[in-house]
Order: structure tokens, then sequence, then C-alpha cells
């Protein structure tokens, strides 16, 4: 049997219990990578996703909305195999922002920089610092069509995170390219996850979409899995769009 794409490797997925962060972890275990399943509440669904793909699999619980549980995540992270190779910042929420209620707008607008766009920048941080000591490491943010596009009016603050984070990473693949820290955003639509819901299966939305179906997170996973595994060094600070052609730029 040939060796998979991310044999040897260690990487670490945030929200890693379900949805894209699910497959993600599924799949690089598949192509051989040692992983680190990070998840805040759902431990049911992570221990038994552990179980499932039984060696090379190790949990870590914390809250990304607190500034010292995203450091002692990574620290827990890297001390597993000596360092991380690899990190997914998936984790995430279509938070919303109502501009009809002040405190509802404020609390939205906090609540999505936390955890949509400075939890993911304080683990780019620790990992840029440990992979300058490894020589080098892939990042991986997944960010959102709404970063091209912004989201719908209940949700600005949403769309201005995951913005951010986008910016963010071409700062990354820009900055630190030379020191072989490469850096890539993966883009979804709509994913038939938990944000999705009822929408995955509205026949109104599904006549919509090009393909005909909401995108399976297994697809977005693939391309992660993908970019993790350095093949393509020269895509670094590139956006994938996964939306089945419903968005296209």
């Amino acid at each position: 049997m040939s060796a998979g794409m991310l044999e040897g490797k260690t990487v670490l997925v945030t929200g890693g219990s379900r949805g894209i962060g699910r497959a993600t972890v599924e799949t690089m275990h598949r192509e051989g990578a040692h992983v680190v399943l990070h998840y805040a509440n759902n431990k049911d669904s992570a221990q038994a996703t552990a179980d499932r793909l039984g060696q090379r699999v190790n949990l870590v619980q914390g809250n990304l909305l607190d500034p010292a549980e995203r450091a002692r995540i990574w620290a827990e992270a890297a001390d597993w195999r000596s360092g991380i190779d690899v990190l997914v910042n998936n984790a995430g929420a279509w938070l919303a922002s109502d501009i009809d209620d002040s405190d509802a707008w404020q609390l939205g607008w906090e609540a999505n920089y936390e955890l949509n766009l400075l939890a993911p920048a304080d683990l780019c941080r620790e990992a840029i610092l440990g992979f300058r000591r490894r020589g080098g490491g892939i990042i991986v943010n997944v960010t959102s069509r709404s970063a091209h596009r912004g989201d719908d009016a209940d949700h600005l603050a949403y769309g201005a995170a995951k913005g951010g984070l986008l910016a963010l990473t071409k700062g990354i693949a820009r900055g630190f390219g030379k020191e072989n820290i490469l850096a890539y955003a993966i883009a979804p639509g709509w994913v038939a996850t938990d944000i999705a819901g009822d929408l995955a299966e509205d026949p109104s939305v599904l006549a919509g979409l090009p393909l005909g179906e909401v995108t399976p997170p297994q697809d977005v996973a693939e391309v992660i899995t993908f970019l993790a595994s350095g093949r393509s060094r020269h895509a670094t600070g590139a956006t994938i769009d996964i939306t089945g052609a419903d968005y296209v730029r």
C-alpha cells in the first residue's frame, strides 16, 4: 500500500467533532496523518470519531472564545507528538448581529470577532512560532463565500470577520513564505452541516443550485487535505471556493 499524502504529519483540526471538521479529521487520518481533534462541547461526537478511527487520533477540548484556552489548546496539541505540522482553523459559527437591537448588535460583533477571527488569528500566531522552529508548516483557514460578497443583513459581523480571516491568510502567505510557512484559505458556500440545517434539503434552495445539491462536507475536506499535503506550494496565499458554482468569482 502506498503512503498517504500526510504520512507522518501531525495535524490540528479545530471544531473537529462535526461537519467539515469531522470530515477533515477522517480524510486526513485516511491519508496517514496523526490528528489532534479539537472540540468545544460535543465530547460524545468527538470520542465516537476517535473510537471509529482507532489509532493516530488525540482529543483536545477547549473554549476558543477564551484567549487563555487558545494557548492551552495549542500547547496540548503540540505536546502530543512534539509539534504540529499543519493547522486547520475550521471552528466557527454563523452568529447573528441584529442591527435593530443595540445589545444584540454589540454582542454579535464581539462574538464573531472572538470566534471567527481572533481565535484563528491567535492559533495562526502559535503555529507560525512553532513552524519556525520546525523549518516550516502549513495553515489552512476555513473562511466563507461571505468573505468575498458579504453576508445577509442579519449577519454583517459574520461576513466581516470571515473577510478579516481571508485577509489574514493572505498576509501570512506573503509575510512568511520565505520561512517555508504556507497558508491557504477555503471559502465554502452552503455545506450540509448543522449551520445549513433544513436548508440542505429545502427544494426551493436546491432548485437554485447549479449542481442541485448543497455541498457535502467531504468535498471541502478533500481540498483541505490536499492543500495540507504541501503538494502545491506555489498555491500559497490562494483561496479555493467550494460552492458548487453557486457563487463564482
